[in-house]
């Protein structure tokens, strides 16, 4: 059961039995809530009962003074329906409907709620004072003012009105008949953030940083944080920024992007605008904002133009100094699924092409994360889809849709893990499988029984190159034979940067530089080595793009006989190499006599000969 508020108050020692029984009394003869008695009568203010009530019933408590509630979330619940419950509607997030209560306990009207508007009820906890208070200045009057320039129905974060922020931000007109062309050019040409940063800051209401409680209003999202929040984003992909990180420290506030595989600072924010833009990227993505304790992932779906869209992955997690957020880009334009165009050699290629076509075994790709694993096994389904056969998916997360193919989104939370994935997919007729990783014992052992019994099964693993990933499935605990049996190749891959060809130059390297890091002696002076002297192109980087090095371990007769006979990743190393698999290092090398790649960046990726 539980315990009422007034035994909680007198265990707190925030009142006494003496007062207590005084504000019963008052209760009794004035009607109302004990916590609005016990304000009334001075013991303690509204804070005070809100923060009890919220550890009371579990919930966070929230000042409606904060709040500037649209009307579209108001016109969700009626003026009497809010009266006769003691509540108001305060935000709306996808299909979740956050009420404010002075009783949050009160499941009747929850379901009452639930029924009435199709939402599910978020309930919050705030004072019968304030929720009075907001029923007469929203419903009394009728006036609900609505979030300036936004216009957002988080059920779908990409509307026309969420277009027209768009073409605001460089002071465009955005007119409905723009033809394509036009409507890139009206949004996407963001070069400096100073004047939209000051307005932001100018026109920002900041909330206590010290109130960890408090909930960062909607009406602090006004028209110069969406059009920040736009703009950081719009610049992203203007650049070819894979991911975007937002960062919160105790005395700045920065954004960085990740170019081409290396981090680079873009923008250091003012901190008194962190959490509006945090609550600003948590509504895009349809989180909940008043959450801030938990780590939370969503996605957001930006649309460019009448035929391209954009997707986020969103990923918060929360630091020291507030809400780390970091945004994976997600364009499928870009979506590279030309096998011949990733980066292998003529024989890796011809040897990886022989194993996917095969009719069952077991196809693994291993690397670390963002080395274009995914990138790989896509490409591998696009040149294997057809309408003979029944490819299947499980992928935690699904970065990009393709057409033909079943793909499913994992859920841990409701034990829709891989595993319990690919005992489905064996009951559904499947002839390929992905799995998107394979992290544990009990969805190796399947994977690898499902490649035994007639189906081509394709996964992720991660290990540091293609020989030990054999010694990672036996140290997870499969058995030797099962591993021999079943595996018909292993990719390992990296991802290097390549310079840019619009400030490409020969340079003059070492000799020995040359030598130590691979190449021989008959080879120095054969080939230019080039480097990018940076230009605008490359944002002075010296590097436009990346190409993969892999590394293509078949798994022949000989290999198969020194997995059954519990040989070291060494071994199966020095073996593969004598039958002619090529080392991360050599495509590597590769890479550098063809002029696509540095000596720093070959040695910033691999390793060893």
């Amino acid at each position: 059961m539980t315990e009422r508020l007034g035994d909680i108050l007198i265990r707190e020692g925030l009142i006494t039995s003496e007062q207590l029984a005084v504000a019963l009394k008052y209760q009794a003869n004035n009607g109302g809530r004990l916590g609005s008695a016990i304000v009334h009568l001075k013991y303690l203010n509204e804070e005070d009962i809100t923060e009890v009530l919220s550890n009371q019933f579990g919930v966070p408590s929230v000042n409606l003074n904060s709040f500037d509630i649209e009307e579209s979330v108001l016109k969700l619940i009626p003026a009497e329906v809010a009266r006769k419950y003691m509540l108001i509607p305060i935000s709306r997030t996808g299909a979740s409907l956050t009420i404010a209560m002075a009783d949050p306990s009160n499941v009747f009207a929850q379901d009452d709620l639930k029924f009435m508007t199709g939402y599910h009820v978020e309930p919050v906890v705030a004072s019968e004072m304030s929720i009075k208070s907001a029923i007469e200045r929203y419903y009394g009057t009728g006036k609900a003012i609505s979030v300036a320039s936004t216009e957002l129905d988080t059920r779908d974060t990409v509307t026309a009105g969420y277009m027209d922020d768009f073409a605001d931000f460089d002071g465009g007109g955005g007119g409905g008949g723009e033809s394509e062309e036009e409507m890139d050019a009206s949004f996407i040409n963001v070069d400096d953030f100073d004047d939209l940063v000051s307005g932001a800051v100018d026109e920002l209401e900041v909330v206590d940083e010290d109130d960890e409680e408090t909930v960062v209003a909607v009406e602090n999202l006004e028209a110069p944080i969406v059009k920040l929040v736009n703009g950081i984003l719009i610049k992203a992909i203007n650049m070819g920024v894979s991911d975007i990180h937002f960062e919160p420290y105790e005395k700045s506030f920065r954004v960085r992007n990740r170019l081409d595989g290396v981090l680079r600072k873009e923008l250091g924010l003012p901190l008194k605008i962190k959490d509006a833009v945090t609550s600003r990227l948590k509504i895009m993505a349809n989180l909940d904002i008043s959450e801030r304790r938990l780590p939370q992932d969503g996605r957001i779906k930006m649309r460019l133009g009448p035929k391209r869209e954009m997707d986020f992955r969103v990923s918060t997690l929360p630091t020291l100094f507030g809400e780390k957020i970091v945004l994976r880009l997600l364009d499928k334009a870009n979506l590279q699924t030309d096998m011949t165009q990733l980066g292998f050699n003529e024989r890796q290629l011809a040897e990886f092409q022989e194993a996917i076509h095969k009719p069952y075994g077991m196809c693994l790709v291993t690397g670390p994360t963002g080395s274009g694993k995914t990138t790989t096994l896509y490409s591998a389904l696009t040149q294997l889809n057809s309408i003979s056969d029944n490819i299947m998916t499980a992928e935690d997360p699904v970065e990009y849709n393709l057409m033909g193919i079943n793909q499913v989104q994992m859920h841990d939370a409701i034990g829709l893990n891989f595993a319990a994935a690919l005992r489905s997919f064996l009951r559904q007729d499947p002839d390929i499988i992905m799995v998107g990783e394979i992290r544990d014992f009990e969805t190796a052992e399947i994977a690898i029984k499902a490649a035994l019994t007639g189906h081509l099964v394709l996964s992720t693993i991660h290990t540091n190159d293609a020989p030990t990933t054999i010694n990672r499935l036996l140290n997870m605990g499969v058995e030797p034979f099962l591993v021999a049996s079943s595996l018909i190749s292993i990719v390992a891959q990296r991802l290097a940067r390549t310079v840019c060809k619009k400030c490409a130059e020969p340079v003059q390297v070492p000799p020995e530089a040359l030598l130590q890091i691979g190449f021989r002696d008959e080879e120095i002076g054969t080939f230019d080595v080039v480097k990018g002297r940076g230009c605008p192109y490359c944002s002075h980087t010296g590097y436009k793009g990346r190409v993969a090095l892999f590394e293509v371990l078949s798994i022949t007769d000989e290999i198969r006989e020194l997995i059954l006979r519990g040989a070291s990743a060494m071994e199966i190393r020095e073996t593969a190499v004598a039958l002619g698999m090529q080392t991360l290092r050599g495509s590597g090398l590769d890479k550098i006599r063809e002029g696509r790649t540095t000596l720093e960046e070959v040695v910033r990726v691999t390793f060893g000969n």
